[in-house]
C-alpha cells in the first residue's frame, strides 16, 4: 500500500461529523449512504484528501457510512488520509457523559472505528479530550500496540493543552503531531489570549496560554475545527462582520467561506481549517481555500479581526 500523505497533506480537513443521518442509535439508511457519497465526492473534487472522523460521531454512524463510501469506490482508501478520535462516552442507560482514556478502552473503542470504517488501519488517531482519571503509562502502552499492530500509524490529541500534552508526550516514545482546538473568526481566544495579555479583558479568555506556540515548537500540525463558524459569516445581512467577509470575497473573486477560511490560513501558524459542512455546494464553496493562497492583506486581516470580536483592539 502506498503510504498516505502526512494529516493535513492538503490545506483543509473534511470533518465527517455531519455524516450517517441523526444523532441517534437508529441504524443509517440508504439516503444517508447517498447523501455522505455526495458530501464525499465534493471534497475530494476540491482536492481535499484528509478525513476526519470520531467513534462517538452519529453514534458510530458517521464512520460507518464512510465504510460504506469506501467500499463502494476502489482503490478510494489508497488515495485518502483516514482519521478518527476517540476518549469521549456518550450518554448511555441513564449514565452521563464522560471520558475515557484508560488503556483498554482505547483499544476496544479503536477495533470497533476499523470494523465501522471497513479498514484495517487509520492514519491518524488523535486523543478526543483528556480524561482526568487516565494513567499515561497505561494509555502510552496502548498507543505503542495500536502501532506496533499497524492499526494506526500517526497519533495526535484534540481539546488539549500545552502541559497536558508535554505530560502525555514524557510517557510515549511515538510524537504526537496534531492538536485539533475549535478555531475560527468566530472563536478568537486562540489568537486573543496572546494580545490581551496584560489588560482587564484577559482574564475572559478561556485559551491555555502559549499552547499555540508550544505546538509549533513541538512540529505539531494545528488542526481547526468549527472553522466555518457555523455559517455566522455566510449572510451579509447578519451583521458588520459578514457584511465585511462578503465585500472581501467579492473583491477576490471568491466566495465568503474562502474567506473565513483565509483567515485561518493566513496565520503563521500554518493552521488546518476542519470543514464540516455535509452540504455539496457549501462544501466546493471552499475551494479557493484548497487551491489558491490566501488574498488577505495584514490590514484585511485585521479589519476582519476586529469586526468579529465588535470593539477595537486595546
Amino acid at each position: 500500500m502506498t503510504e498516505p500523505p502526512a494529516a493535513g497533506g492538503g490545506r483543509l480537513v473534511y470533518g465527517c461529523m455531519g455524516l450517517g443521518g441523526g444523532w441517534d442509535t437508529l441504524p443509517y439508511a440508504a439516503a444517508d449512504v447517498a447523501r455522505a457519497e455526495a458530501a464525499v465526492g465534493a471534497a475530494l473534487d476540491i482536492g481535499i484528501t484528509v478525513f476526519d472522523h470520531a467513534d462517538i460521531y452519529r453514534y458510530g454512524k458517521s464512520e460507518a457510512v464512510f465504510g460504506e463510501v469506501l467500499s463502494r469506490a476502489p482503490g478510494l482508501r489508497e488515495r485518502i488520509t483516514l482519521q478518527t478520535k476517540c476518549g469521549i462516552r456518550l450518554p448511555e442507560d441513564g449514565r452521563p457523559g464522560l471520558y475515557d482514556l484508560r488503556g483498554p478502552s482505547v483499544l476496544r473503542r479503536v477495533e470497533e472505528s476499523l470494523t465501522r470504517l471497513r479498514t484495517d488501519h487509520v492514519d491518524v488517531l488523535l486523543l478526543h479530550r483528556p480524561d482526568p482519571l487516565a494513567d499515561p503509562e497505561e494509555l502510552a502502552a496502548a498507543l505503542a500496540s495500536l502501532h506496533r499492530q499497524g492499526m494506526v500509524r500517526r497519533f495526535g490529541v484534540s481539546n488539549m493543552h500545552a502541559a497536558q500534552i508535554a505530560r502525555l508526550r514524557s510517557f510515549l516514545d511515538l510524537p504526537l503531531t496534531v492538536n485539533q482546538l475549535e478555531m475560527s473568526l468566530h472563536r478568537r481566544d486562540w489568537v486573543e489570549e496572546g494580545v490581551l495579555v496584560n489588560t482587564p479583558a484577559g482574564a475572559g479568555v478561556g485559551f491555555p496560554a502559549g499552547t499555540v506556540e508550544y505546538c509549533l515548537e513541538q512540529g505539531m500540525e494545528l488542526q481547526a475545527w468549527g472553522a466555518l463558524a457555523g455559517g455566522r459569516f455566510s449572510d451579509p445581512a447578519s451583521g458588520p462582520a459578514a457584511a465585511l467577509v462578503d465585500r472581501l470575497a467579492r473583491a477576490a473573486g471568491t466566495t465568503s467561506e474562502t474567506v473565513v477560511l483565509w483567515w485561518l490560513q493566513r496565520h503563521p501558524a500554518g493552521i488546518v481549517p476542519v470543514i464540516g459542512t455535509s452540504r455539496p455546494e457549501r462544501v466546493r464553496a471552499c475551494r479557493d481555500a484548497v487551491s489558491r493562497a490566501p488574498a488577505l492583506g495584514h490590514e484585511e486581516w485585521y479589519e476582519l479581526w476586529t469586526a468579529a470580536r465588535g470593539a477595537p483592539l486595546p
